[in-house]
């Protein structure tokens, strides 16, 4: 390369940085990504993460706004943060990044509000978080702006430009040798009823500004959704009671379809897939042996091997969905339904990540997944 060109090369990346744009091909070919709660600390140690993961990201969760600042409330965070910089010197590939927000958090609204509440948070988090070579980059998750969220979280209509400015700044503040990246919802039922990411989101505008973003193809069933049913349906089912106009996209391939249709290029998403299982109660069994029922409330599956052990006791039954190519466990006598993923479920959406030429998948969260990584080699293939 002649030195014009070399010059010419190096000031426009520099221009990329200041506009707050990052490259379209300066993500990697492949994600694996794990998000870590910091929860898991005492039982799954970051530091029993084997060096041959096939872990290429891993998301450490979660950082907190506090007064328009950056704080770490968790008290394993010093002894968490020298074990990913000694998992790092293991693994020299992996990234690591700080996570900011995640359900239920506050404060995001506020922050994001002028350029100087901005200017703020963003200083607080580089100065907590970049300073000693632990991470390399941050994941923004804000859940959710302009709507959606818990009641008791305050949003606002300027939320979803200002999560826009937020993220520039932030890429401005880390330049691009740092990953600016965020997960982003796609179920289609939250707080406040119908959801679209597109009226918290400008999704076209970000994903020009982060490197990637991880889609959160997951609590598609929850406990806003009328019916038992699937937390991450693979694909529309008929006779899913939800309205036909929400029930388009409330699966992994219509949620794909979405974001691509706002501008998001498959080269800029991670697939996330579900480690845990949601759980209802339901009122009657019905026709699918629980599918589709009213229920009278609703129940959190801590896992992997938690889903296992319901499996293997007494009065529990597992079945298949063609369509929704998801396994469900049913308790006749209890009334019970429990939507979870196994490896052959999983596989099956890594197997589409690679067909749509997506950047590859990640998981909430590798707490849940049992002692072999039994669906995290089923994500990673």
């Amino acid at each position: 390369m002649s030195l014009f060109r070399k010059g010419l090369a190096v000031a426009l990346a520099a221009l990329s940085v200041s506009l707050g744009v990052v490259a379209a091909d300066a993500a990697p070919r492949k994600i694996v990504g794990a998000y870590y709660g910091n929860w898991y600390s005492g039982s799954k140690p970051i530091s029993s993460i084997p060096t041959n993961t096939p872990i290429t990201h891993l998301f450490y969760a979660f950082a907190l706004i506090e007064n328009g600042k950056c704080v770490m409330p968790a008290a394993t965070a010093a002894k968490d943060f020298a074990d990913i910089r000694d998992l790092k010197k293991r693994k020299p590939s992996l990234k690591a990044l700080i996570s900011l927000g995640g359900w239920g958090a506050g404060g995001f609204s506020d922050a994001a509000l002028t350029a100087e509440s901005r200017k703020t948070l963003v200083r607080s988090c580089v100065d907590l978080f970049f300073t000693d070579g632990t991470f390399d980059g941050i994941d923004l998750d804000w859940e959710f702006p302009v709507y959606g969220g818990p009641v008791e979280i305050k949003d606002r209509p300027e939320d979803k430009r200002n999560m826009t400015l937020l993220t520039r700044d932030f890429r401005k503040a880390l330049g691009s040798r740092k990953l600016v990246t965020a997960a982003l919802p796609t179920g289609r039922l939250q707080t406040d009823g119908p959801y679209d990411p597109a009226k918290s989101f400008e999704l076209r505008e970000l994903s020009k500004i982060m490197d990637f973003i991880n889609v959160m193809t997951y609590d598609m069933g929850t406990g806003f959704s009328p019916v038992a049913t699937f937390n991450a349906g693979f694909r529309e089912v008929a006779n899913d009671p939800m309205p036909a106009a929400d029930r388009k996209w409330n699966n992994v391939v219509g949620a794909i379809d979405y974001y691509q249709r706002h501008g998001v290029s498959p080269r800029k998403m991670v697939l996330g897939t579900p480690f845990y299982g949601r759980g209802f109660n339901v009122k009657t069994e019905g026709p699918q042996h629980g599918l589709y029922q009213a229920y009278d409330s609703a129940f959190w599956v801590d896992g992997y091997e938690e889903a296992l052990r319901l499996k293997a006791s007494p009065g529990w039954k597992e079945y298949w969905h063609p369509v929704a190519q998801s396994p469900w466990l049913y308790n006749a006598a209890e009334k019970k339904f429990v939507s979870y993923e196994n490896p052959r479920s999983i596989g099956i959406r890594a197997d589409f990540a690679r067909s749509r030429g997506l950047l590859g998948t990640f998981m909430w969260e590798l707490g849940h997944d049992d002692a072999q990584y039994s669906l995290l080699k089923a994500m990673s293939r």
